[in-house]
């Protein structure tokens, strides 16, 4: 998408900063330790993804293999919760040797942080992977049943509409609709759905665009530079999702959402 000019006399609005998987640029992305730091750091909302072991029990984690984050050549679908447990996902590829014994966080942890912070949102998303493995009403009523206790704090995203239909309708939750593509048939697709909230892929969007019109709030990622931050506000992004969540919070420009 094309960056939007401000000239120096016009004050945009920052956009709200979104927690990607956590204060993930400088911690292990979807661990407990990233998200705490985010929150720490002034964070509000959090955006972290959700897998399923081979017994059912819905934990923390982007990719379905481990390689990426544990050097494992395994799939969590294959392993138990307790095989799961005695796993390290330190990304010591991209982080040294800082983070041992940093483990796989359990969904049912997320309620106790919630409890101890009630003015974070959390952005819940159900990844495809699991949703294919063991079907979607499955996994969706497994997430929700955990989140239970904290469910006013949380908004349950996903790539797949017909997961975001099965949480709404059982539960009356918030859903946000990640966009694969931008296109025709996937806005008609939004206008159907009704989600509060569109995630995109910033560089999803044609340089001729406009942001679509309609009861949702722009979720726009992945970004770690403030000015592309403005803009994208500028644009009519209301959330822009970061891994650089400290760094942008305390950027002079982006004060304003700093809470």
């Amino acid at each position: 998408m094309r960056r939007v000019h401000i000239p120096r006399n016009v004050t945009v609005k920052p956009p709200t900063l979104v927690a990607h998987r956590g204060y993930a640029l400088r911690y292990p992305e979807n661990t407990m330790p990233a998200l705490r730091a985010a929150i720490e750091a002034g964070a509000r909302y959090v955006e972290f993804d959700v897998q399923m072991t081979a017994d059912g029990v819905p934990v923390l984690l982007h990719d379905a293999d481990l390689w990426r984050t544990a050097r494992m050549d395994r799939s969590i679908h294959d392993m138990t919760i307790n095989e799961i447990m005695q796993v390290e996902v330190n990304e010591e590829t991209r982080l040294g040797g800082r983070f041992t014994d940093t483990r796989i966080p359990l969904l049912g942890e997320i309620v106790d942080l919630l409890h101890e912070h009630p003015e974070t949102t959390v952005f819940v998303e159900l990844k495809r992977a699991s949703l294919a493995r063991f079907g979607v009403d499955r996994m969706v009523d497994r997430v929700l049943d955990e989140l239970d206790p904290a469910l006013p704090q949380c908004v349950i995203a996903s790539f797949d509409p017909t997961a975001l239909e099965h949480a709404r309708s059982s539960r009356n939750v918030p859903i946000g609709w990640v966009l694969f593509e931008w296109s025709d048939n996937t806005h008609t697709a939004a206008d159907a759905l009704q989600p509060e909230y569109l995630f995109c892929d910033y560089m999803l969007i044609p340089d001729d665009a406009e942001l679509w019109k309609g009861p949702w709030r722009w979720v726009l990622y992945e970004v770690v530079d403030p000015d592309l931050a403005l803009s994208l506000a500028a644009f009519g992004a209301e959330f822009v999702e970061t891994m650089a969540i400290k760094e942008m919070l305390y950027d002079r420009r982006l004060i304003p959402h700093r809470t």
